[in-house]
């Protein structure tokens, strides 16, 4: 894992602040982007979320259909068993 150098502390009401420069760098846009928390034993691990299909987790090519997102390829494949 690469150390970005960036120490923040933790307010009273559990919050950090992600750097200017790191919002920058992965694109993240204020009251618009979402991130996805992963835990280990020692660490959190903070990802960019991306909606994915809900079977096999492919971001690209993907449709939202009555709020869940499918790919085409699973959708090709959902036809089939019919």
């Amino acid at each position: 894992m690469k150390s970005t150098g960036f120490v923040r502390r933790i307010d009273e009401a559990g919050r950090i602040v992600l750097p200017k420069e790191l919002r920058k760098q992965l694109h993240l846009i204020e009251n618009e982007s979402s991130l996805e928390f992963y835990t280990t034993e020692d660490s959190i691990i903070l990802k960019k979320y991306e909606p994915s299909c809900m079977f096999c987790n492919k971001v690209e090519n993907t449709v939202e259909y009555e709020g869940v997102k499918i790919c085409r390829d699973c959708i090709e494949k959902l036809n089939k068993l019919k």
